[in-house]
Order: C-alpha cells, then sequence, then structure tokens
C-alpha cells in the first residue's frame, strides 16, 4: 500500500486545543492528552465556580447589612430587618442594601426606623 499522508484537521484541532491551554505550566501546555484533560477540568471549574460566585456575594452583602446595622444599634440583627422589610412590602435586593450601607448609613437607619415604627 501507499503511504497516505494525513491532511491538516487533526493538526488544527490540536492547534486550536493548544490555544486555550497556552497559559498552562508544563506538560499540560505541551501534551496532547494532558491539554485536553486539563481543558475539560478547567471547563468544569469555570461552571462550578460561576454558581459559587454568586453565593459569595450573597454572603459579603449579608455580612456588610449586619455589621452596620449592629454597629450602630439600629436593629438587633440582620434577619430581624429583612422580616421587616417582607412585613412592609419594601422590596429592596440584598446587593442594594448593602451599597446603602456603605455609602450612606443614614439613608439605611432611615429605612429601617420607618420600618420598625409603623408596626409599633
Amino acid at each position: 500500500m501507499t503511504r497516505i499522508r494525513r491532511g491538516y484537521i487533526a493538526r488544527r484541532r490540536r492547534k486550536k486545543i493548544r490555544l486555550f491551554a497556552s497559559s498552562f505550566r508544563g506538560a499540560h501546555s505541551r501534551l496532547t492528552r494532558t491539554i485536553t484533560q486539563q481543558k475539560i477540568r478547567a471547563l468544569i471549574s469555570a461552571h462550578r465556580d460561576r454558581d459559587k460566585k454568586k453565593r459569595d456575594f450573597r454572603r459579603l452583602w449579608i455580612t456588610r447589612i449586619n455589621a452596620v446595622i449592629r454597629n450602630k444599634g439600629v436593629s438587633n440583627s440582620y434577619n430581624r430587618l429583612i422580616n421587616d422589610l417582607c412585613k412592609s412590602q419594601l422590596l429592596l435586593n440584598r446587593k442594594i442594601l448593602a451599597q446603602i450601607a456603605i455609602l450612606n448609613r443614614n439613608c439605611l437607619y432611615m429605612i429601617s426606623n420607618e420600618i420598625v415604627d409603623p408596626l409599633e
């Protein structure tokens, strides 16, 4: 049989994978088999950590709100404030409350006082 020269398709596929792994260290950026394994691993980590990032930000916002509230003594705790917000049907999410807590604390104190007073 005559020798068959392989086409460019396999080389193009490997080149595309190598471009993805160009920033990896050692054999992870040079050997085709380890590159494919690392690519799978990297994409799994990226997918998992996108959800984790949302959780981490929510925890950060809750911590900031709780710290400001307890510092001034406006409300006993974070969960009381959120409960009062829900009872008074004031729709502010935690991200906005955290920004208010950091940038304009007096506004947060006014919000919490308005919530607490009508119920008493």
